[in-house]
């Protein structure tokens, strides 16, 4: 099959995964939630698979969606209605996307992330969703939007972290080096950047000589345990609040800041610790 926005191939018992937009460091569009969901199943369908590995071609992992695209586009676009906004649109959207993500946590064959670079926004989401995250030590990851215009739709955070870390990363949208993240639990491990490849391998050649139903077995049981403390649930509030958060006063601030004086100056703004709702407030208020 032949993707638009990622590489597949398949060797000793692998399925390689390349995220294939490196002039645009990855970025998310339409076509990509899909084809990851696609080369899954794919993978899945290969009885000669065992373990799938997903990475990033280029100078990182995934820099998450075109946001600076989005918001400095004027008009109506995918993921921001003009006033009055119908919530659904965004929720159906989103849902798609983060169930075609979700797809490397459903697959009953173990899934790693190889991180280097950024894995931001949502490309953290994305490397998130897999069972395993080997990180570069130097790379990075973490949600900024979630100080403004942004929830990371499958929640994974609170589920990997636990709620004072997870609240943290969600609140702060801070980001973090693989160094930290593997301090905290969020990756199994850091490494240099130069043994990055050897480290994936090292793991991938320990659940390849497991039996496939053996390692669908045992990523069912962890799987479940999750799915009885409200996965499903929790990505459903996370998918309708990440529409909420562009339609805000605050959201709609954030972008009309972004076709004004460019996202990056809006970016600054948004996280220099003045508080954005007096901005707003001024913005909103009545005159007289």
């Amino acid at each position: 099959m032949t993707f638009q926005t990622l590489l597949y191939e398949t060797g000793n018992r692998t399925a390689t995964i390349t995220l294939n937009r490196p002039d645009h460091f990855n970025a998310i569009e339409s076509a990509m939630p899909r084809e990851i969901r696609t080369a899954v199943e794919m993978a899945e369908a290969d009885p000669d698979v065992h373990v799938i590995v997903l990475k990033g071609a280029g100078p990182g992992f995934c820099g998450g969606y075109d946001l600076k695209h989005y918001a400095e586009r004027k008009g109506e676009i995918a993921g921001s209605q003009d006033m009055p906004w119908d919530p659904t649109l965004d929720f159906t959207m989103m849902w798609r996307n983060t169930q075609d993500f979700m797809a490397l946590w459903r697959a009953s064959k173990p899934t790693i992330a190889r991180v280097h670079g950024a894995a931001v926004a949502g490309g953290s989401d994305i490397a998130l969703c897999c069972d395993f995250l080997i990180m570069a030590e130097d790379a990075r990851i973490g949600y900024p939007p979630s100080r403004v215009w942004g929830v990371p739709t499958p929640a994974m955070w609170v589920y990997r972290l636990g709620p004072q870390m997870a609240k943290r990363m969600m609140m702060t949208g801070d980001l973090i080096d693989g160094t930290e993240a593997a301090a905290i639990g969020l990756a199994l491990k850091a490494v240099p950047a130069a043994d990055l490849d050897d480290a994936v391998e090292h793991l991938a050649g320990r659940l390849r000589g497991v039996p496939r139903n053996q390692l669908m077995m045992t990523k069912m049981v962890v799987n479940q345990a999750y799915d009885n403390m409200g996965l499903n649930n929790t990505q459903m509030f996370a998918t309708l609040f990440d529409g909420v958060s562009r339609h805000t006063p605050e959201g709609i601030w954030f972008r009309e800041r972004a076709q004004e004086v460019g996202f990056k100056q809006a970016v600054a703004e948004r996280d220099s610790g003045a508080p954005i709702a007096s901005q707003v407030s001024k913005r909103l208020r009545p005159e007289g």
